[in-house]
């Protein structure tokens, strides 16, 4: 037979009922769409053709679709509840399994442990445009988790079943210039998550310009939605301040660029959470920078770091950290001429101390940017004073912002360091400047 006309009549078919039901769906209660979302959930458990399964599938994500906050909440409680394991299968399974410990029983063992609801968001999933759909179940589902934590158990499901769905193998690197169709430039706008991008015409000067890049991750599952997407900055030297880069004045001619700046990464499926593909983006777009500009020196971040104004908040709260006059004036203020270079250091070696000491209770470094380019294999390299003076930049950080360089000899190195102690491979200089922050720090907070 041939497939791709079976595809695409399954296609055809899946659109017209989608129509169909929502035209109908429009005179019905939401409640209506939940009850028939759990009966077409009970019917894709049982056995059936492909095709019909497939119609069942997308009639249950228009049913979906449809719900209510309360009642998708209400819907994720009966995946939970309804759709769990057996405890008697298992009881079963294990025993048979303690009698013959041979690899047959193991597997019915594995089977009988595996929740109902994995098998459900399988079949879920047959359907045209089912993975996205997940993805944006997971999404909502991620929304309740806080007030509604006995749902943890179904967003492990989902991580586990997205980690074998979205792994490195069927992710396809697209590099995004101002030639890319609209439909996913739009994107680029909606999903940036760094330094907003605010109209057409601050886009086209992130892409078009011959000393930019832009590239993605994409899935075939989810057509034209992008999963995650870098932005480079070609540059002679390595730049310490973004609104050079954001403003773009004149371009760096290529045969003097010797650094490539990776100044925003940005995540663009919520539902994705938890699916690592940063540490693979950041590692290719590498090596196809190097291929094509083999001139190129250093690959560098100039990263945010976010949560360090409300660090260094919290320590003056609780009177942790004792600091000076001036340095109190500029955090609440933010005024920064005419400052000695006394409380320049001051506020670098708190900073320092920040990135390098200050902790996680995983014990991680606290500062989530560092954990993520750290576990990469990048070290921390420099410090930028007044490196984004936007209104975020501000107050996320008092302006500062971080330089983490990406050695190719020594990524893999640097990456064991991190993966076995959580070490913080830094330059000297930094870890000197983080020593020197004891002097203004409490002997209890120290202790």
């Amino acid at each position: 037979m041939n497939m791709t006309f079976l595809q695409g009549l399954l296609s055809s078919i899946s659109t017209r009922t989608r129509l169909l039901g929502n035209a109908s769906n429009a005179v019905q209660g939401s409640d209506a769409h939940l009850h028939a979302l759990a009966s077409a959930c009970e019917t894709l458990m049982q056995r059936g053709g492909e095709a019909s399964q497939i119609m069942t599938a997308q009639r249950a994500l228009t049913h979906y679709q449809q719900l209510e906050p309360e009642e998708r909440q209400a819907f994720f409680k009966l995946l939970a509840d309804e759709y769990a394991a057996e405890p008697q299968a298992i009881h079963a399974a294990y025993q048979a399994y303690c009698e013959s410990e041979d690899n047959a029983a193991l597997e019915k063992l594995f089977n009988a442990c595996e929740p109902r609801r994995q098998d459900l968001l399988r079949r879920l999933n047959l359907c045209p445009g089912g993975t996205f759909e997940l993805v944006k179940m997971r999404a909502d589902l991620l929304k309740q988790l806080r007030h509604a934590p006995d749902l943890a158990a179904l967003n492990s499901d989902f991580s586990h079943l997205f980690n074998s769905w979205f792994n490195r193998g069927f992710l396809v690197l697209e590099s995004i210039d101002w030639n890319t169709p609209a439909a996913v430039l739009e994107k680029l706008i909606q999903y940036e998550a760094v330094h907003a991008i605010s109209d057409w015409r601050d886009l086209r000067r992130r892409l078009d310009p011959e000393d930019r890049r832009c590239y993605a991750f994409f899935h075939p599952a989810t057509g034209d939605e992008p999963l995650i997407f870098v932005e480079v900055a070609l540059c002679k030297g390595i730049p310490d301040n973004v609104q050079r880069i954001l403003e773009h004045g004149e371009e760096v001619p290529m045969d003097e660029a010797d650094t490539a700046v990776f100044y925003s990464i940005s995540n663009c499926q919520a539902g994705l959470k938890g699916v690592s593909f940063g540490n693979f983006l950041i590692k290719q777009v590498v090596q196809e920078l190097s291929r094509e500009l083999p001139q190129l020196k250093n690959f560098v971040t100039l990263s945010p770091v976010p949560g360090f104004a409300d660090w260094l908040a919290e320590q003056r709260t609780s009177q942790s950290v004792t600091l000076s006059q001036p340095l109190q004036t500029f955090l609440e203020s933010g005024e920064s001429s005419g400052l000695p270079a006394a409380v320049h250091k001051e506020f670098m070696r708190l900073a320092a101390h920040y990135l390098v000491e200050a902790k996680h209770r995983s014990g991680q470094p606290l500062n989530p940017v560092a954990r993520f380019h750290l576990g990469n294999g990048a070290s921390l390299h420099r410090l930028n004073w007044l490196g984004d003076i936007s209104s975020k930049g501000m107050q996320q950080a008092h302006g500062l912002m971080v330089n983490y360089l990406y050695q190719l000899d020594r990524i893999e190195q640097n990456h064991e360091a991190y993966t076995r102690n959580y070490s913080v491979v830094c330059a000297n200089d930094i870890r000197r400047l983080a020593g020197q922050a004891d002097q203004y720090f409490s002997t209890e907070a120290n202790a």
